[in-house]
């Protein structure tokens, strides 16, 4: 055992233990050596168990076996969704300075960065802020689209502050504009933890481009999967092969497939259950910290967020510092995306919610933003883990208080 058992575990959000489900199904695949591309009888049943997974993913979303593309993970799932459609526009012969993009300010960096090559290519960006509680107003979107609108993209659940965004009625605001305009906007939505604890069908949410990732599903790391609506226009981005429809060259690993699929299945399986005991503990935890640490105050409305995270902000103190020392009491929690630790000290997501105001107290967005502290509950999280969680954050904060 890697780490002792009395270590507590709070940062599923950055990264969640490989399910039961998961280890079984990578372990049994592991004996289909054969490459799904050969005629043998070894690379057919390899292909069965590819197609096999694949139609079972499909089925936890709603959608068709054909409408699923393996992919590295989330950052190449994005990638592959936003310049896969660039991509596409410029090999039909699209000028790409007369195309507008839309883009939420508080994606993940694997989003926004994506969309600062979009720019590059000539192409014109918008960004939409939320509002003082992270949530992106469908309102907000609508006064942004044009003519020329191509692509918009709005992360399902924010992965820093797990505000849950209503990508459906999103998606209303744009089919009536598509509808008035006699144009085609496709809507894009990287689901990072949402499939957690949110029905998660296609259908429903209407989206043309759904980004998964099985790391963050109780899954194995190395493999996750672009949902591609049928006849959306769409290019690889990669060369070398016609795998996964000519989307994703390269020879497919069977085996981390059928681990992603067996935990995509096992989370959808206990997703009720899950959500209402999460929310339970999580509740009372941010209620206990509230208490004891006046100074605390909570990014996003608790009302509308995955029922598993909690983003803090206890202005003025050394966050690094505080991690460190929980993590030393056998706390793991973190400050922010862990894709963005060693970067800017300031979380981007809590800077665009803004100042507010904490009592009598000032609170500028800087301050908030610099001083972040997310806690993120698992499956393997207790009520009395939370508890001791709770009351060694106080005692830390309690001593660290001192010097501030």
């Amino acid at each position: 055992m890697l780490f002792k058992k009395e270590r507590i575990y709070l940062d599923y959000a950055s990264a969640t233990p490989v399910s039961r489900a998961a280890r079984t199904a990578f372990l049994k695949s592991q004996a289909l050596y054969g490459n799904p591309g050969g005629l043998h009888a070894e690379g057919v049943i390899a292909k069965q168990s590819l197609s096999k997974s694949r139609v079972q993913i499909a089925s936890c979303l709603g959608c068709k076996a054909g409408e699923v593309v393996f992919t590295s993970g989330g950052t190449e799932g994005n990638n592959l969704a936003i310049l896969g459609v660039a991509q596409k526009m410029i090999q039909g012969g699209q000028d790409m300075t007369k195309t507008h993009w839309i883009v939420s300010s508080i994606e993940h960096d694997s989003i926004l960065s994506t969309f600062g090559e979009v720019e590059r290519l000539g192409g014109a960006v918008s960004f939409v802020e939320p509002d003082a509680d992270g949530v992106i107003a469908p309102t907000q979107v609508k006064m942004l689209l044009r003519p020329k609108t191509v692509f918009v993209s709005v992360g399902w659940a924010n992965s820093e502050i797990g505000v849950v965004q209503p990508i459906a009625k999103i998606a209303k605001v744009i089919r009536e504009y598509e509808a008035a305009q006699k144009t085609r906007i496709l809507l894009h939505s990287d689901a990072g933890q949402a499939p957690l604890y949110e029905k998660t069908t296609t259908h429903s949410l209407d989206v043309d481009l759904l980004t998964l990732d099985s790391g963050k599903l109780y899954g194995p790391r190395g493999i996750g999967a672009l949902y591609v609506k049928l006849g959306t226009p769409i290019s690889s981005i990669l060369f070398g092969g016609k795998q996964e429809s000519g989307m994703r060259p390269g020879t497919e690993n069977v085996a981390l497939a059928a681990s992603f699929a067996a935990s995509f299945a096992w989370v959808t399986s206990i997703r009720n259950s899950e959500e209402i005991r999460l929310r339970k503990m999580r509740d009372a935890l941010y209620s206990t910290l509230s208490k004891q640490i006046p100074t605390l105050v909570l990014n996003g409305n608790i009302e509308g967020l995955l029922p598993h995270m909690l983003n803090v902000s206890i202005p003025g103190l050394s966050v690094e510092y505080f991690v460190l020392a929980l993590d030393s009491a056998g706390i793991a929690s973190s400050t922010k995306s862990a894709c963005r630790e060693g970067e800017e000290a300031q979380s981007h997501v809590v800077q665009a919610l803004g100042a507010l105001k904490n009592g009598e107290r000032h609170i500028s967005a800087e301050d908030r933003s610099e001083h972040t502290i997310r806690l993120s509950l698992g499956v393997e999280t207790t009520a009395r883990d939370c508890a001791r969680a709770a009351s060694t954050f106080v005692d830390v904060y309690s001593r660290m208080s001192t010097m501030l």
